[in-house]
């Protein structure tokens, strides 16, 4: 995926306006977290969540990973659209069910090969999300996960094991931000 089409797509994702309810006071409609969570496999994650409707928000995730698992070193990104579906009518504040869908794209190098790790995946997280008094937001979640991926070398002969991060794994996360 092209650089422009992904700030493209976020770019329109985050297109919002204020909303206020019927007694005129304002609303949350978004919220922007970071998974503090990610910042343990040196990966900076960033969600936009919108309110689309009383029971239902839409959530698109960026991330860079900077990881080194054995001797192979990732760098690149992962993009996570995922639609949530709020228990009670209060969309983004209470419990939640989360389908999602996740691409990665990393370059790697383990001293012997370089080339691009491309992933495709998805799964379902469960969650509870806070709105706390001046907009603080919590979000902690948990699911399922399941990636498939492809190798293609640039240089050199061996393709590096990176069997840890495909196949079946965990999603979990404790995200902090605000909503506005």
């Amino acid at each position: 995926m092209k650089k422009s089409a992904i700030l493209l797509l976020i770019l329109g994702f985050a297109v919002t306006s204020s909303a206020q309810d019927q007694s005129g006071a304002a609303t949350e409609k978004n919220v922007i977290k970071v998974n503090s969570l990610a910042l343990i496999i040196r990966t900076g994650a960033v969600f936009y969540e919108r309110e689309i409707s009383d029971l239902t928000s839409a959530q698109l995730g960026i991330a860079y990973l900077n990881y080194k698992i054995s001797d192979t070193h990732l760098d690149g990104v992962i993009i996570t659209p995922e639609v949530r579906f709020y228990i009670r009518k209060n969309a983004l504040d209470g419990f939640y069910i989360g389908p999602y869908l996740r691409y990665n794209n990393y370059g790697f190098d383990d001293n012997s090969s370089t080339g691009k790790y491309e992933a495709f995946g998805g799964g379902v997280s469960f969650g509870r999300q806070w709105i706390f008094k001046k907009g603080f937001v919590i979000d902690v979640f948990f699911g399922g996960h399941y990636t498939s991926s492809t190798v293609k070398l640039t240089t050199g002969t061996e393709t590096p094991d990176l069997t840890r991060i495909e196949g079946f794994s965990i999603r979990t996360g404790f995200s902090l931000g605000f909503a506005f």
